[in-house]
């Protein structure tokens, strides 16, 4: 009788362990052991927490514990004594110019562009060169922890397959000029291909594709409104730089007799996906403008302050709440790519414009580099933050360096201690393209190779 109790029993909880594997959801990775900086509406810290990923989503973000007893994964990554981030995302650059870092410096914004930009665009940028620089740029990108970025730059449907290729998230917008460019010769030729463009990437699970006018100052009137047009009817986004220099309100001011963005406004260029890159010439009434239309706004601290355009009055946006993240603008102008540079100069800069050591707080910063940047890019439902049913765009950050010991606030130490080097594993669209900062989807060999070979190309174009 006894043997048969004991039968019973066993059987009884050889059924219970069956039923509750059973109920076990499989999915394709988790991330355990990590503080997980969630940056969701409640700014959810986890001491010990899990984020479970099953194809591109985000199924389950909370303790270890309860995702133990809850999943099962095909794969694991040990994030112990790590920090577990969103993705960064870089709301304005032109990732080709990686091949243009160093070539120009110290100069204002007009003599930068017309006197070396321009010209070493027209004698070297062709689709080759896009491609070259756009693996540069990715990597750089990946190694940094940025796993979103808005681009506008010519041939960016070369930018587009490269982009897909490399596993990263991209708005990417074909650029729009009033003068003769690599890609297109007209207007006419830039209005067909950027519609183009657009048909072929949309629906893409990467790619997002844009019309991008590159400026008032370089766009007429008219084809600033056929452009507008354009993104509205193709209801994709509309990317343009906007209020960037003095030199820019001038131009605009004795042509149209008012700035930049009471301009564009009156003219009905503003769509519901704008994107408007710098904006430093902005007033109280112009503030009022952006947030009236709704437009997603890059600042872009480290570039401006290099050629001296000002500084865009990012707090007064904040407490309009308008949506606001954080660029690096191209790498001729920067010269990098690292948004962990750029948030320590985006809370640093702003205090000592203001005289005020409390704006800009680190949360603030870091806000602007995530779930900010999402809302400027009008992807606020999709990325920038750890929930479930966003896209796993995911970064594994060490917390162990000398520079970050010891520990004490959870934002300081992100926006004001970590590096991009920092930076060991990268999800993106739920798929591994870092790992223990061994890149997985580019070959950094090749990539610096070919980028070499293209610098001496440039070199030799600029000479004669």
């Amino acid at each position: 009788m006894e043997k048969l109790k004991i039968l019973v029993v066993i059987s009884f909880l050889l059924i219970l362990s069956q039923s509750l594997l059973a109920k076990e959801q499989e999915v394709d990775l988790i991330i355990y052991g990590g503080k997980v900086v969630t940056m969701d509406s409640q700014m959810r810290v986890i001491d010990r927490g899990a984020v479970a990923i099953d194809k591109n989503k985000i199924v389950y973000v909370g303790d270890v514990i309860s995702a133990r007893k809850r999943f099962k994964s095909r794969k694991e990554i040990n994030a112990r004594d790590r920090v577990i981030i969103p993705g960064l995302i870089n709301t304005h650059t032109h990732i080709p110019m990686t091949l243009f870092r160093g070539i120009a410096d110290d100069l204002d914004l007009q003599e930068w562009l017309n006197k070396y930009i321009f010209p070493a665009e027209a004698k070297n940028v062709n689709e080759k060169m896009v491609r070259v620089g756009t693996r540069l740029g990715l990597a750089e990108l990946i190694r940094g922890g940025t796993t979103t970025y808005c681009d506008m730059y010519y041939f960016e449907d070369a930018i587009a397959d490269e982009t897909s290729k490399a596993g990263v998230r991209g708005v990417l917008g074909q650029t729009i000029i009033d003068f003769p460019a690599p890609d297109f010769k007209t207007n006419e030729e830039a209005m067909k291909g950027t519609e183009k463009f657009v048909k072929k990437w949309q629906n893409h699970p990467l790619v997002i594709p844009a019309v991008a006018p590159h400026a008032p100052y370089t766009v007429s009137e008219e084809h600033l409104k056929s452009a507008s047009n354009l993104s509205k009817r193709l209801n994709s986004p509309l990317v343009m730089h906007l209020a960037e220099a003095q030199s820019e309100t001038d131009f605009v001011m004795e042509k149209k007799g008012m700035r930049s963005i009471e301009y564009v406004n009156k003219i009905g260029f503003f769509t519901d996906k704008t994107i408007a890159a710098h904006v430093i010439q902005a007033n109280e009434k112009e503030i009022e403008i952006l947030k009236k239309n709704n437009v997603g706004v890059a600042h872009n601290p480290q570039s401006n302050m290099k050629l001296a355009a000002g500084v865009a009055p990012v707090p007064q946006m904040l407490k309009q709440n308008l949506r606001l993240g954080l660029g690096t603008d191209g790498a001729a102008s920067n010269n990098n790519l690292d948004l962990w540079d750029e948030m320590d100069t985006t809370a640093k800069l702003h205090k000592v414009i203001s005289g005020d050591p409390k704006v800009m707080s680190a949360e603030q910063v870091f806000t602007m580099a995530t779930i900010g940047g999402a809302r400027a890019l009008h992807l606020e439902d999709k990325i920038g933050s750890i929930e479930v049913g966003k896209l796993a765009d995911i970064v594994i950050v060490d917390f162990d360096g000398l520079h970050q010991t010891p520990f004490y606030n959870i934002y300081s130490h992100l926006v004001y201690a970590t590096k991009s080097s920092d930076v060991r594993t990268v999800i993106i669209n739920g798929n591994i393209v870092m790992l223990e900062k061994n890149l997985i989807t580019l070959n950094e060999k090749s990539i610096k190779i070919d980028a070499t070979a293209f610098r001496n190309q440039i070199i030799k174009s600029l000479s004669n």
